[in-house]
């Protein structure tokens, strides 16, 4: 009965090490992007597969961004609140919505104008076919979702359809 504790120990013992030695070598390269300065920005550079002159160049485009888009981000905020307001004073569309709505989106169009000009400087620091790769992604992951707005004729509501009223 000794022999069977003592057996079990050691393959629980080396079952642990043998856990702890797969997560730590296998999240190196992911704890290694937490020292950089901007680690944020760490996947940009093994994902582009980006020299450091090339990372260097983007996290300063990164820094030089930011303010200017936590103040698009707060503006819109305070928009959407003032919209919030409105809507929730009325069970109809009024001449002040509307005028709201527009301010939002031109606020919105003010950002994703902004945001696309910082992609094509970050495109264009990295190597050409890692820029065209990048600019793709974030097309897609930015501007280009449907956001569930298109409907199938099979997600569309049975009650619903396809005439106007």
């Amino acid at each position: 009965m000794k022999k069977e504790s003592i057996i079990l120990v050691v393959g629980i013992f080396a079952a642990v090490i043998g856990y702890c030695a797969f997560y730590f070598f296998g999240t190196a390269s992911s704890r290694e992007l937490l020292h950089h300065e901007t680690p944020e920005l760490g996947w940009l550079k093994k994902q582009f597969n980006l020299t450091d002159a090339e990372f260097a160049r983007i996290s300063e485009l990164h820094a030089a961004y930011l303010p200017a888009c936590r103040e698009r981000c707060h503006r819109i905020a305070a928009k959407d609140a003032e919209l919030k307001d409105l809507l929730s004073r009325t069970n109809t569309l009024t001449r002040e919505i509307e005028k709201k709505l527009a301010e939002v989106a031109q606020l919105r169009v003010e950002c994703q104008a902004a945001m696309l000009k910082h992609f094509y400087q970050v495109s264009q620091t990295m190597p050409p076919a890692e820029g065209q790769r990048y600019l793709a992604w974030v097309q897609e992951k930015t501007f280009l979702p449907d956001h569930g707005m298109k409907q199938t004729a099979e997600s569309s509501s049975p009650a619903y359809d396809g005439q106007h009223p």
